[in-house]
């Protein structure tokens, strides 16, 4: 069936709809309430698009369609395949997955620990947590607080029942409470998860007060040593509580986001508050964002976010109104229980808790950026390959490589490139016009180039690069160090390339060294000793056409030097010489008419 069939028959259902290319690859996952309306949309002709919309639509050679029930099982149904087939065309989120959670497992007796891996079993998940030693500190107290087992043992009711599992040193110092044994019951162990949970979540009232009433009532029974380990407790709880910033006094639950971007870099960051104080935040990096507004990236993170947690506030405040608002409000308030509800704050104390959220945000961004630079700074293999292999004496991230173009010694250019941590740096790419009369001698003009560009380096007291690559075998390389030495560089490291079996020269050594054919520094050197090549050819073409072009003008009667210069600076170029009519000639070039005709006639011939 061909792509216009399929969109003639697509239902008037919502679902979502998949765009694939001719290799039958997913460019981009939607979803509609109608999806015969929402896909024949891209297809209008009439219709203007964003340029990535439109790229999107000249690549897609086939859809395919999902039908569902209601707009909220598009949205669930959209998120999935998004995470499953990663297309292109959706926005890029970036996983945290390098940061930790706290995992409370889904099991009899569960456990609490510390994971970076997300396993889809029904345990859940708390985080994830940035700031490691935050999470450290935060599973500390818990470990004070809540008699939880720290052991991995498969406890059941056969297990128990056996006694298999022996009392380890935890029940001893009081930090468990030997559920292993049958002495902490099932009913006990589980209101104990429930307080770790809000725990996590960041209900630390009830708790306090909880812990409180229980010292109280252990006092009165004069059980003063339970008592006191209770008041440690609470001195625990208590400064836990003073570690997490008030924002708001109203007690209520909220998530603000908020996104700062760059070029196209963008990250968009959620900050939990509970109880009215910030519990953490979490954040995504997003890349490719100059193709989406700010508001497809806070809908995104929103989708992809609250889709997965468990953990759910009463607000949620956004920097931008979050497109399909209400249709999530329903999907979270019946995950929650309880009302969920979003909202765009302008002015007042919620205002500033979103520009909280966006300070948060670009201050992420510029970590991000750091770290770009960072790496940018890392020194690649291939260049510490090439110091190892050429016994350097330091790693060669700056490299100037020369290399001669000409014909029979005519219009002869020597090109120097230049690449830094083994990528070319174009903007240091050199040409020399060579003065040098002895023609053809390769030689010479290798040394000529050598000497104009480091002499003025010199000059300009400008830093030397960790090598020199010379396109040649021993008499070019000769040549070349003859002239570092006149210029007072002896110690300047510099090898030749010869082209045959590509054998590397070093000075003073009569013998050439072979690389390994296989090793990243001789696959360098020849990227360099190709890029020099392909670079002065270039330039050699472009001296020769232009050499050709303004001697025939020299040729054409009437036309001596005053005027050959005087047409050239009022046109501009032997090209708009060339493509002038008689008219122009005469009155912008200002030559006589029969002069005129004769510059014409030799360009187009005399019978045009």
């Amino acid at each position: 069936m061909t792509l216009q069939e399929k969109l003639d028959n697509l239902p008037a259902k919502p679902g979502c709809y998949l765009f694939k290319d001719k290799q039958g690859q997913v460019l981009y996952v939607g979803k509609a309430l109608i999806l015969r309306n929402r896909v024949r949309s891209y297809f209008q002709k009439s219709r203007p698009f964003h340029p990535r919309t439109a790229l999107l639509v000249k690549r897609v050679a086939d859809v395919e369609v999902f039908v569902v029930d209601n707009e909220i099982e598009a949205l669930i149904l959209e998120n999935t395949l998004i995470k499953d087939r990663k297309p292109r065309f959706n926005v890029n989120l970036k996983d945290d997955k390098s940061y930790p959670s706290i995992r409370v497992t889904n099991e009899d007796f569960p456990q609490v620990f510390v994971t970076r891996k997300i396993v889809r079993d029904g345990s859940s998940y708390f985080g994830p947590y940035t700031d490691v030693k935050n999470l450290r500190f935060t599973l500390k107290t818990l470990q004070r607080l809540f008699p939880i087992r720290t052991c991995k043992y498969n406890l059941n009711e056969e297990t128990i029942r056996r006694k298999s599992v022996s009392l380890c040193l935890e029940y001893y110092i009081k930090k468990c409470k030997g559920p292993c044994q049958g002495l902490h019951s099932r009913e006990e162990y589980d209101a104990v998860i429930r307080q770790v949970k809000s725990f996590l979540r960041g209900k630390t009232d009830d708790i306090l007060k909880s812990l409180k009433r229980e010292m109280e009532e252990q006092s009165a029974r004069l059980e003063f040593e339970e008592a006191a380990r209770t008041r440690d407790k609470l001195q625990a709880l208590q400064t836990y509580r003073n570690t997490q910033k008030v924002v708001q006094n109203d007690g209520r639950d909220r998530d603000i986001i908020a996104l700062a971007r760059e070029d196209n870099d963008a990250c968009a960051v959620l900050m939990k508050i509970r109880d009215g104080k910030v519990l953490g935040r979490v954040h995504k990096y997003i890349g490719d964002a100059e193709w989406y507004g700010t508001d497809d990236l806070i809908a995104n993170f929103v989708r992809n976010y609250y889709l997965e947690t468990e953990d759910l506030p009463q607000d949620i405040l956004t920097e931008t109104a979050v497109a399909e608002h209400e249709t999530l409000e329903r999907l979270l308030s019946g995950k929650s229980g309880r009302r969920v509800h979003f909202t765009t704050p302008q002015i007042g104390e919620k205002k500033k808790l979103v520009d909280m959220a966006r300070k948060n945000a670009r201050f992420l961004l510029e970590e991000l950026k750091l770290q770009k630079i960072k790496a940018g700074e890392r020194v690649p293999h291939a260049v510490k390959a090439l110091k190892r292999d050429l016994r350097l004496e330091r790693e060669p991230r700056r490299i100037e490589c020369f290399d001669i173009s000409n014909i029979q010694g005519t219009d002869p250019v020597a090109a120097m490139v230049c690449f830094v941590d083994g990528k070319p740096r174009k903007s240091e790419y050199r040409v020399f016009h060579i003065r040098v009369k002895e023609t053809p001698d390769d030689f010479a003009m290798l040394r000529e180039a050598v000497q104009r560009r480091y002499s003025r380096l010199l000059k300009e007291k400008k830093n030397l690069p960790d090598l020199i690559v010379i396109d040649g075998g021993k008499g070019q390389l000769s040549g070349v160090v003859r002239v570092l030495r006149e210029l007072g560089l002896e110690k300047q490291p510099v090898i030749g390339l010869a082209k045959r079996l590509e054998e590397v020269f070093f000075p003073g050594v009569s013998e050439a060294q072979m690389l390994p054919r296989t090793s990243s520094s001789l696959k360098l050197i020849q990227q360099l000793r190709d890029e020099a090549h392909r670079f002065g050819v270039m330039h050699h073409r472009k001296r020769r056409k232009k050499r050709t072009l303004v001697s025939e003008i020299d040729r054409i009667e009437g036309i001596g030097p005053r005027r050959h210069s005087q047409l050239l600076k009022r046109f501009g170029s032997v090209k708009k010489i060339r493509e002038a009519d008689v008219e122009q000639l005469i009155r912008v070039g200002g030559l006589p008419q029969k002069i005129a005709l004769n510059v014409y006639n030799h360009f187009h011939g005399a019978g045009e």
